[in-house]
């Protein structure tokens, strides 16, 4: 009789201890906010990496010009009142181009990171949490795929796929699906012998509930700065392939194209290729510092020896 009893209490103990968890996340949750509020510079960098999305979404809307627009005689002028940044080989100006490039760069490099996490982090979740056989073929297909670098998987995925859009997100974002599944494959072994965990077994959950309800919400704050980093990786695989001729294709207005297409007048227009460079390393620079800042807001470790 006392074992029977013992088993009906053990469960309620481990549903308070799920309790005592989730407090103790929102606790985190809230401190992790009031240390974003107080690093400035995290907010600067994060404010410019929104302004790039906001251009990217709404600035063709408010730029009616044409990118492709040409006028051949005025080509290869330097920055003016007229033309802010210039005009290309073609005589198409450069702001313009840039404006509506961003469209393709950045929501392609988000594209990207959206098909390799959840690809990726399904893989993972699934290896880390049901492990033996499941976790062996998963991550022995992730481990072949991290032979090949990353930008010549790309490549061959492209030479096989064909050029444009669709093909190049998923040949950028099959390069990324390693990352999130080593990733989160690591946090689910870690999280699956929780208590919370635990004890949501013991009272039936459903295996899909408890990743989704319990695990994931765990392994989220992690997954926000791998996933800065990956995207940083993605921009410049896509910005890479068009610069190679086998992403966008021209005349389209992405800045690896554009960056392509004015290293034939460097010398005699150097601002044709100097506005995409400095706009795509800006980009790139913002996506690393504020990646760098959440890994250190994250991260216990770093916080102490700071």
């Amino acid at each position: 009789m006392s074992n029977v009893t013992q088993d009906k209490v053990k469960p309620t103990t481990n549903i308070q201890i799920s309790f005592m968890d989730a407090e103790k996340t929102a606790g985190l949750l809230f401190n992790l906010k009031s240390r974003i509020y107080k690093n400035r510079f995290l907010i600067l960098e994060a404010s410019i990496l929104i302004a790039y999305l906001l251009i990217a979404s709404i600035g063709p809307f408010l730029i009616k010009s044409d990118p492709n627009a040409q006028n051949l005689s005025r080509v290869r002028e330097a920055p003016n009142a007229e033309a802010i940044l210039g005009r290309d080989e073609l005589g198409r100006d450069i702001l313009t181009r840039l404006v509506y490039g961003a469209r393709y760069t950045v929501g392609i490099g988000f594209a990207t990171v959206v098909v390799g996490l959840l690809i990726g982090g399904s893989l993972g979740m699934i290896a880390g949490y049901y492990g033996k056989s499941a976790d062996s073929i998963i991550m022995r297909i992730m481990d072949l795929t991290l032979i090949f670098p990353s930008v010549l998987l790309a490549i061959v995925l492209i030479s096989i796929l064909g050029t444009g859009l669709s093909n190049v997100v998923i040949a950028v974002g099959v390069t990324l699906i390693p990352l999130f599944a080593r990733l989160i494959r690591a946090q689910t072994i870690k999280l699956r012998e929780e208590q919370f965990v635990i004890a949501a077994q013991a009272i039936g959950a459903r295996d899909s509930r408890i990743m989704l309800k319990h695990v994931l919400p765990n392994i989220m704050p992690i997954v926000y700065v791998q996933s800065t980093y990956a995207l940083g990786e993605a921009i410049i695989s896509v910005a890479g392939l068009g610069f190679l001729g086998l992403g966008v294709q021209p005349p389209t207005a992405e800045w690896g194209v554009m960056l392509s297409r004015a290293r034939e007048v460097l010398f005699a227009a150097p601002h044709a290729v100097i506005m995409p460079g400095m706009a795509l390393l800006i980009l790139l620079l913002m996506v690393n510092m504020v990646g760098d800042a959440m890994r250190d807001l994250t991260d216990p470790w770093l916080r102490r020896s700071r």
